[in-house]
C-alpha cells in the first residue's frame, strides 16, 4: 500500500469541545484517566487518521450530519468504554481526524440505535 504523504492533523470541531478535553485533565481522577485516553488517541490519530472504526451511513446519527454538514463518521474505541467520535476532512496537502466528543458506551449505544438489554 502507498504510504499518504500529506500532512495529518488533528482538531476539535468546536472550541467548546477543546475545552472540554482541557478540563478534564485538571478533573477527578476519572477525568484525568479519560483525558490520557483521549490524548493518547490523539497521538494515533497524528500518525494514521484511519486508525479508528468507521460507521456506517445508515448509522450516522442525523444531528452529525445537520450541525456539522459531515460525511464520514469515525469511532476511536477508548479504554474503559469509552469512544472518541470524529469525522476526517481532507485535500490534496493534508488530512485532519476532527474530534466531535467522546461519550461512554451507554450514550453511543443509544446515539447510535444499537439495542441493549
Amino acid at each position: 500500500m502507498k504510504e499518504d504523504k500529506r500532512i495529518k492533523q488533528v482538531a476539535f470541531i468546536e472550541e467548546s469541545t477543546r475545552t472540554a478535553f482541557d478540563m478534564l485533565k485538571q478533573g477527578k481522577f476519572e477525568d484525568k484517566t479519560l483525558y490520557e485516553s483521549i490524548d493518547r488517541a490523539i497521538g494515533d490519530l497524528k500518525e494514521d487518521p484511519f486508525a479508528g472504526i468507521k460507521i456506517a451511513k445508515r448509522l450516522c446519527p442525523k444531528e452529525y450530519t445537520a450541525k456539522y454538514r459531515i460525511n464520514n463518521l469515525w469511532k476511536y474505541d477508548l479504554p474503559n468504554a469509552w469512544r472518541l467520535i470524529y469525522t476526517i476532512k481532507g485535500d490534496a496537502v493534508r488530512i485532519v481526524a476532527v474530534i466531535l466528543e467522546w461519550m461512554g458506551h451507554k450514550k453511543y449505544n443509544k446515539k447510535f440505535g444499537y439495542k441493549t438489554k
